[in-house]
């Protein structure tokens, strides 16, 4: 969600910002609305004090025992503006509806760019080993040893699932409670078990709704399955008022994740790197708004040494204006060497949303001067 007020001083860099998405200008449409529905309220404001007055006066004439038939009629015509312009909120939902579909104002320091191809590249770590075969594909290896079957999950459950096996599936609780072990113990994250449905306004908070409805799964009873952990553990602090000095908060969970996949028919048809369904461990941070920066290193600094522990070879990129998701102001990922691709593919990344998503999801702080602010958010 976006400041308002930010808007209303800055439309042209509200604009721009808009630009570097890709996306066409918004503050004048923006602006209209706002004028129309701050014109409203001043207007209901001064009918309410109207309409004070009328009854004042009616009690004055009542108390005389004096004809007040007209200052009735006048109480009528304020009271049924009044209810209009109380029940008039189609201008305000059309400005939330903007407000939502708009993704978050990029950093400063994001360079333009309009694809993947156009990410810097940070770092290395690792030696890339050389083989003299060409290696086989992750889901080859898992359906030669008989550890992934994706025929059977087909069966079960339809396409892009796998069912792991014997000592595929004992690897991977090994690894989760390996990094969950290292989150907690030696980074002090909260190990936080949540829900895997979340009703509409968390899905709101984090971004994912409205403009990813279609790549998530929604029940029957309006329950929406999580894509990511991170839904869950950020909306901890929602409608929330924090002490400052109690952050940041620092969270972590091992969860599985519901994904649909829309709009990637062929890409990753084979394999593990795009299921309905994977599990994933989150890292999801809440500061305050001086201190988000340096968390964002110091998250991207924990997954790295993740993955320099288990000594697999990566690369940290950062990604571009045209890059970089809906809800962060500036994004790392990490990406792991993969023989069997020959390339780097993205294993996790690390995002700073600012304070987008604490503006949708109320989550604010109280700082030393008794100042209420939005906390930041990252994930």
């Amino acid at each position: 969600m976006h400041d308002l007020n930010f808007i209303r001083e800055n439309p042209q860099e509200f604009d721009l910002a808009l630009e570097r998405r890709n996306l066409k200008p918004k503050a004048n449409e923006i602006l209209a609305l706002d004028h129309k529905i701050r014109s409203f309220k001043g207007e209901l404001q001064e009918l309410q004090q109207q309409k004070n007055k009328i009854a004042k006066e009616i009690g004055v004439l009542k108390s005389k025992g004096e004809e007040a038939q007209h200052l009735f009629k006048e109480a009528d015509k304020v009271k049924k503006r009044i209810f209009e312009l109380e029940n008039n909120s189609e201008i305000e939902h059309k400005l939330n509806d903007i407000l939502l579909s708009l993704p978050n104002i990029l950093a400063n320091d994001v360079e333009e760019g309009e694809s993947e191809d156009d990410n810097i590249e940070l770092k290395k770590f690792g030696k890339i080993k050389q083989f003299h075969f060409t290696p086989k594909q992750h889901f080859e290896l898992g359906e030669n040893l008989g550890m992934m079957d994706f025929e059977q999950a087909a069966i079960i459950s339809g396409s892009r699932f796998v069912i792991l096996k014997n000592d595929l599936a004992k690897l991977e609780r090994i690894l989760a409670t390996f990094m969950l072990d290292l989150l907690t113990e030696e980074y002090n994250l909260q190990e936080i078990m949540p829900p895997l449905l979340v009703n509409e306004k968390a899905m709101i908070g984090t971004g994912q709704l409205p403009k990813f409805a279609e790549d998530a799964f929604v029940t029957t009873d309006g329950k929406w399955l999580i894509s990511t952990a991170e839904i869950a553990l950020a909306n901890l602090v929602q409608n929330k008022i924090l002490n400052e000095k109690d952050l940041p908060l620092r969270f972590c969970a091992y969860t599985p994740c519901f994904r649909s996949e829309a709009g990637s028919a062929g890409k990753d048809s084979r394999g593990m790197i795009r299921l309905h369904q994977f599990n994933k461990v989150e890292m999801v941070s809440i500061t305050n708004q001086q201190s988000s920066n340096n968390e964002h290193e110091h998250m991207l600094m924990i997954a790295e040494e993740i993955l320099k522990r288990l000594k697999l070879p990566y690369r940290v990129v950062k990604l571009c204006s045209k890059d970089t998701g809906f809800g962060a102001k500036k994004t790392y990922d990490i990406e792991v060497w993969l023989p069997g691709q020959n390339c780097y593919r993205e294993i996790s990344s690390a995002s700073n949303c600012g304070d987008f998503q604490a503006r949708r999801m109320k989550a604010r702080y109280k700082d030393e001067d008794k100042n209420i602010k939005f906390v930041h958010c990252l994930n």
